[in-house]
């Protein structure tokens, strides 16, 4: 080979692994570390290249097109695990690790208690982070996420009072359904066979749960409660519950006045006024007080109804005669400092 062909060869040579090792380190730049950090949410489902583009959008990666092909080619865009994570743009083959296992999603664990009403629930949304008035707005309007046995124009009543471990940036709509379906989970087999056998419908049952939850003061006279109220409403006697005023009003039970003429108010869910139960239930009932609903203590010892009952120095007092029930209302209630 002539010297000049030779020269040339190897200048082409030279310059292919120049421009070699130059597309490399250009290529490696990319996929390398950005110095971002950043909250990101991969959805359940999402394939490599949306993933790639969530993460090029916050800045976490330069090039989501060359990570979107090393996770093809390495075989990871089929174990991705969908989630919210909080990470830094460390290069592209750490944020592959962090996302095929190496790294758990963020989670965010909220207890809602039992009795609170649906306004209180957002409240502890927005307190979290997440949408609270979205979750409001939701559970007053629920279109297609009303169940068929919740006949109220809310789906208050229906989000079950647990604790969840939601995700830090779930929406409106995932936090109710998971309200939802706990819910649901309540309606067993034999809990829809003891409805029927009492003859109460589902919104029946769950309306008159949120009174008892309200009124009672434990677990225990829960079922106590639930006989009284089960007792006046065969006789059609008005139920007279004063946390059914207080929902009516927007307010909580300490802030109701009869001087103010609040139990002289005209709504439906005056139970004062209108016998019987009132519209929908009045806050969301745990566990306890839907079972009572199911399992009541009707009869005193002697077997009379149980008719009245009221709070006193810390007890239940119950009766089945009103001349007992004003008796005892003046010896313990009215007598009491």
């Amino acid at each position: 080979m002539p010297e000049g062909s030779r020269k040339w060869l190897w200048r082409g040579v030279w310059a292919f692994f120049l421009t070699f090792a130059l597309l490399l380190a250009y290529a490696l730049w990319l996929l390398g570390p950005t110095g971002q950090e950043a909250v990101v949410r991969i959805p359940r489902g999402a394939t490599g290249g949306e993933v790639a583009r969530i993460l090029e959008e916050a800045g976490l990666l330069r090039s989501g097109y060359l990570f979107s092909a090393y996770l093809r080619f390495s075989g990871r865009a089929k174990r991705l695990v969908p989630g919210v994570y909080r990470l830094k743009g460390e290069g592209a083959f750490r944020l592959a690790r962090a996302l095929t296992g190496g790294e758990k999603p963020l989670t965010l664990t909220l207890t809602f208690p039992e009795g609170e009403r649906a306004v209180d629930y957002a409240r502890r949304l927005s307190q979290a982070g997440l949408d609270g008035e979205g979750f409001l707005r939701l559970v007053r309007e629920p279109g297609a996420l009303r169940p068929p046995y919740a006949e109220g124009e809310s789906l208050e009543g229906y989000l079950f009072p647990a604790t969840y471990t939601l995700d830090p940036l779930a929406t409106p709509e995932e936090v109710v359904v998971a309200m939802l379906r706990r819910f649901a989970a309540e309606l067993t087999p034999p809990v829809r066979r003891w409805l029927e056998e009492r003859g109460l419908s589902v919104h029946a049952w769950v309306t008159l749960a949120s009174i008892v939850q309200a009124e009672a003061g434990s677990p225990e006279e829960m079922p106590y409660i639930a006989g009284v109220f089960l007792n006046r409403l065969e006789r059609g006697m008005p139920l007279q519950a004063d946390p059914t005023v207080a929902y009516a009003l927007g307010k909580r039970l300490p802030e109701l006045s009869r001087k103010a003429g609040d139990f002289a108010v005209d709504s439906p869910y005056n139970t004062y006024r209108y016998p019987g139960l009132p519209p929908g239930p009045i806050g969301n009932p745990g566990r306890a007080a839907l079972l009572a609903v199911l399992n009541p203590k009707r009869q005193d010892p002697q077997g009379r109804p149980y008719l009245y009952f009221f709070h006193a120095q810390g007890r239940l007092f119950l009766n089945a005669d009103f001349a007992a029930h004003l008796e005892d209302l003046r010896r313990h209630r009215y007598s009491s400092p």
